[in-house]
């Protein structure tokens, strides 16, 4: 039976435009896929194929550079048309034109069930199905010679217009179930799942906790947190629970199918609903005008809106891990006499300076402008009222600005992500990029310690 956990800190934010449970019509095919480096956060890419060559699904087209036995593959088999590079050469896409005919690099899996823990960890590295997890401390793909006191998981999608995880999950039990089996081989603690209450309940052999509470409560630090928190020396692996359907799929069929299904939601979208994708897909072309009401004055995110990517021409393939596109008025066509002074009884604040707090169930178009200016930090603890960790967000932020590591360690530098502060950015007075410079500080400091 499931344990429960109450968060009482965190935000719900009620955005127009959710996905209903239903499928959109299939995508189009796209001229290219992409590949994006910067998808898998810490990998320093080494490349394994040059513009012209020929690939299958599942064909390796680079590996870490830190860790050689992590491949990264083609989500597609066709020719490399484009292998595309910004400042000091660093690579930003490795585009694919795809074959008429798809042909995979199949692998034998009927050895799965029996295999030992060194056997799985080659299989995923190999398969280019190691780069969904995550390691803590720093957020980064796990270095597969080190073995995780834990493994966590979630599946309480709780950010602004989040997917349905049930219904993403519905004819894909046995998937995922299979893949908790092999990934509980991968550390000698155990295995925990975060989701909403009623979910999951066949699953075995997992710790299972039933989180209730807003944002934040479904991000997998959370779990972390309050379950069994990371010290130092200690490391945990964490994966999204959409990714468990990736992982299963491989593990029983030996195909590398990275096709997921995505949310598409946000005021703005043209249709809402959920559709199948291939990941690095060109979002322009694969939609052909049904995404967005507009040509212009719209943004397009990877993501939602506390922690997604902004799609743009230089940059418009869907990432390896999208469970949602948002789509939102940037804002840039807006012009409001007097500005934030005049009276405002139909948006949103977190605060009561408008009357939203009138209509906590009333849903809000909001737009891309942050609406301020960014000043100095000040200590009013907004931070605290959305923030649900046993940590003191303002004095973490502040040693991670100085780069003070012994007071950084001190304050759980290891326990958190950038998006653990995604909430703690949105209500921010002092419009401080808040992930940025949580991003940058593990960074920074795992430099330091390798």
């Amino acid at each position: 039976m499931a344990k429960v956990l109450t968060i009482k800190k965190g935000l719900s934010l009620k955005l127009k435009g959710a996905a209903p449970q239903e499928y959109l019509s299939p995508v189009s095919a796209c001229s290219s896929y992409a590949l994006v480096p910067d998808d898998f956060q810490g990998v320093v890419p080494k490349l394994l194929v040059r513009e012209g060559d020929k690939v299958a699904a599942g064909d390796a087209v680079f590996f870490h550079k830190r860790m050689p036995s992590v491949m990264f593959v083609a989500p597609v088999s066709g020719e490399v048309t484009a292998i595309n590079r910004g400042a000091k050469r660093k690579i930003l896409s490795i585009e694919i034109k795809p074959d008429a005919e798809q042909t995979y690099r199949t692998t034998d899996v009927s050895r799965v069930p029996s295999m030992i823990r060194e056997e799985i960890r080659e299989l995923l590295c190999k398969s280019g199905l190691w780069g969904f997890m995550r390691q803590r401390p720093f957020d980064i793909v796990p270095d597969p010679a080190i073995v995780p006191r834990d493994i966590f998981i979630t599946a309480n999608f709780t950010a602004p217009l989040a997917p349905d995880f049930d219904f993403l999950a519905k004819g894909h039990e046995s998937e995922i179930q299979l893949a908790l089996d092999v990934l509980g081989k991968l550390t000698d603690g155990k295995v925990y799942l975060g989701t909403k209450p009623g979910s999951l309940t066949g699953i075995q052999g997992v710790e299972h906790y039933e989180v209730k509470g807003a944002h934040p409560a479904g991000l997998v630090s959370v779990l972390i947190n309050k379950v069994k928190p990371i010290n130092k020396d200690e490391t945990v692996w964490t994966l999204k629970a959409s990714d468990l359907i990736v992982l299963g799929r491989f593990l029983k069929t030996g195909k590398p199918d990275f096709s997921r299904t995505i949310a598409i939601t946000g005021s703005d979208a043209k249709e809402h609903g959920y559709v199948t994708v291939i990941p690095g897909t060109n979002i322009k072309e694969a939609f052909r005008g049904r995404l967005t009401k507009k040509e212009t004055h719209e943004r397009v995110i990877d993501g939602n809106v506390f922690t997604g990517v902004k799609l743009t021409e230089e940059r418009p393939f869907i990432s390896f891990a999208c469970d949602q596109i948002t789509v939102i008025p940037e804002g840039d066509d807006v012009d409001e006499i007097f500005g934030w002074i005049a009276p405002r009884t139909d948006q949103y604040s977190v605060s009561r300076s408008y009357c939203s707090w009138l209509h906590p169930n009333k849903e809000y178009a909001l737009d891309a402008r942050i609406k301020g200016g960014e000043r100095a930090m000040i200590q009013s603890n907004e931070y605290d009222k959305v923030f649900p960790f046993d940590i003191y967000p303002e004095y973490l932020l502040k040693a991670i600005i100085a780069f003070n590591i012994t007071d950084m360690e001190n304050r759980g530098i290891y326990e958190v992500a950038p998006e653990d502060f995604s909430v703690c950015e949105f209500v921010d007075s002092s419009k401080m990029p808040l992930q940025e410079i949580v991003r940058k500080g593990l960074d920074l400091l795992y430099n330091e310690i390798n």
